[in-house]
């Protein structure tokens, strides 16, 4: 199977290099623009392609690029954390269609952030593989792979979870995926949820003299805390404060408080 892969960042880096090492012929490779990449010189190196089959993921609307997909002669194309939406011209390429492993457990958080929307509207967390289509995380679902929230994760804590999940989803699936005997579940219009990256911006702000329960702040915190990345703050006299939380459990043995302690921080 000519597979076209689409990827970016550690995880997209990851499965690619266990795909490479399960002898996957990796024909083709989408990758980030610099400005958008995160971990783009380590995954031209594993991808171990030349020049001429690394495609530019900005550009898959163009006819020039769309070309020289269709030269690569791809069967089927395989997304890991790709971040540009992809249209019919390019799906029609790919005859055995095009798969995506998303970091969420789907219908739930399509979109952006699923981390962080897990904790805050306490909707399962996990990973999905699913076809894509033109809609966003919308296609039909293969795999997924609950992943438990813990109550001191926080949303960078979540993410390297999910990070794990994924690759553990991908290897447990692979042989289903390179036979084409896969189950497809449809995502019925309605269920779910779906998020903008936008959709953070009315969530981050705290009004000092709001009444909020403290579970929902606690969550939003923990879901925010994600250095060096902005999250959560609130404004006092003209200043804009940030706010990031520690969360620390304290673990007992046979009622006696220990010494010892774990934090959810990286």
């Amino acid at each position: 199977m000519r597979i076209l892969y689409l990827g970016n960042n550690w995880l997209g880096l990851k499965a690619l290099e266990w795909l490479k090492a399960q002898g996957a012929q990796i024909v083709g490779l989408v990758a980030h623009p610099e400005k958008t990449a995160r971990y783009r010189d380590e995954i031209l190196r594993a991808s171990g392609l030349p020049e001429s089959a690394i495609i530019d993921g900005s550009r898959l609307k163009r006819a020039s690029v769309l070309e020289s997909v269709a030269a690569l002669k791809p069967d089927l194309g395989l997304s890991v954390l790709f971040g540009y939406i992809v249209r019919k011209p390019f799906l029609d390429l790919l005859p055995s269609g095009c798969i995506n492993l998303h970091p969420a457990y789907l219908p739930y958080n399509r979109g952006k952030y699923p981390n962080v929307w897990s904790i805050v509207e306490r909707t399962p967390a996990g990973v999905s593989l699913h076809y894509m289509n033109e809609g966003v995380d919308t296609g039909d679902i293969i795999a997924r792979l609950k992943v438990p929230i813990d109550a001191a994760d926080t949303g960078e804590s979540l993410y390297h979870k999910l990070e794990q999940a994924g690759l553990e989803l991908m290897r447990a699936t692979w042989p289903s995926l390179q036979s084409g005997k896969v189950r497809r579940i449809p995502q019925r219009r309605g269920q779910g949820s779906f998020h903008l990256a936008s959709d953070v911006d009315r969530i981050d702000e705290l009004k000092l003299d709001q009444k909020r329960k403290v579970r929902d702040i606690l969550d939003l915190l923990r879901a925010r805390t994600f250095p060096p990345y902005s999250g959560a703050f609130f404004r006092d006299r003209g200043r804009k404060i940030q706010v990031r939380i520690q969360l620390i459990e304290e673990e007992t043995s046979k009622g006696a408080a220990s010494k010892d302690e774990r934090t959810s921080q990286h």
